[in-house]
């Protein structure tokens, strides 16, 4: 599901907290995607409240309303991955359910890109082929597949346009992530201006971490973009050479990763940033480089730090950012 406040934009930290106790409510199952969103497995909360999926999302949007001032746009289907997709059909305040007997008609007509894991790249390749829509990736042997896209790549690509999602919900992931966002005012096609806006966004939870003291192990882009059916968004993480707050390794990594999404030609209207697998600074051991550079960057960020906590998130900044 996605929150959004009646008055425009995502719930503050406070506000994504309760919302996150809201859903707790119901079932302990919960997966928190900050900043707005949250996956919740409600198979046994459907079993004891007596309702349907469409019923109980009802009774989560009408409380998220009154007690938070927040519409939900909510997803469900039986599979974290098809939720996802039918969140993207959902409108403020609505609820779009896939069926149990439904999963192949909704997927049929979905284009190849609107698969989880498929990039601008993948879906050249596939249409390429004739592949174009799940439907047909979903007709196509399996050897076809596989030779057109790699092995396990292949499969991955054959399960899914079956409906077929072998991950699960992961409950308590608030407390081992954080993230942000930048929303550019139109579709953004520039690529500099995009990684201007990641740059941003690993200055920014990188502080928050040192500030902290914490650490990350891997970082997930996600990629708001237009396509066919209005916008979909692609997610991609990779896990750091160790675990880091350093703003500079952060930034390196987010950018190998949005390069690999291959946006040339993409109308790109959100960039998000999550950091994962938070744990104290103090416990993860740093590699000894001996690189005069390295440290004296280490030095200097440290600085902005201090300066940052007494005059401000913009009193210090890259010069890129600054432009």
């Amino acid at each position: 599901m996605r929150f959004r406040r009646v008055g425009g934009g995502p719930p503050d930290a406070a506000g994504y907290a309760g919302l996150l106790a809201l859903l707790g409510a119901f079932t302990p199952v919960v997966e928190a995607a900050p900043p707005d969103g949250a996956l919740a497995d409600v198979r046994g909360a459907l079993r004891y409240f007596g309702r349907d999926a469409k019923g109980l999302a009802s009774v989560i949007r009408v409380r998220a309303l009154a007690l938070h001032g927040v519409d939900c746009a909510i997803g469900a289907a039986r599979n974290p991955m098809l939720a996802r997709m039918a969140l993207r059909q959902a409108a403020p305040g609505t609820t779009f359910v896939v069926p149990a007997g439904g999963t192949a008609a909704f997927l049929a007509d979905r284009p190849a890109a609107a698969l989880d894991g498929v990039g601008a790249a993948t879906a050249r390749t596939l249409c390429g082929y004739g592949l174009d829509s799940v439907g047909r990736i979903a007709a196509a042997p399996l050897g076809t597949l596989q030779r057109i896209t790699g092995a396990r790549t292949g499969r991955d690509l054959w399960e899914r346009a079956r409906g077929i999602d072998r991950t699960a919900v992961v409950p308590n992931a608030a407390a081992r992530s954080v993230a942000a966002e930048r929303t550019f005012p139109r579709d953004e096609l520039d690529r500099e201006r995009q990684r201007r806006a990641l740059m941003s966004l690993t200055e920014e939870l990188g502080a928050r971490m040192r500030g902290e003291g914490q650490v990350c192990r891997s970082l997930a882009v996600s990629v708001r973009y237009a396509d066919r059916t209005g916008y979909a968004t692609l997610t991609r993480s990779r896990t750091l050479r160790e675990p880091t707050a350093h703003s500079a390794e952060l930034t390196a990594l987010a950018y190998r990763i949005h390069d690999s999404f291959a946006l040339q030609r993409a109308r790109v209207r959100g960039i998000g940033l999550r950091a994962e697998g938070l744990g104290e600074a103090g416990r993860a051991a740093h590699q000894l480089t001996f690189d005069p550079v390295d440290e004296r960057a280490r030095r200097i960020e440290a600085v902005a730090d201090r300066l940052r906590e007494r005059f401000g998130p913009r009193a210090v900044m890259p010069g890129r950012l600054a432009a």
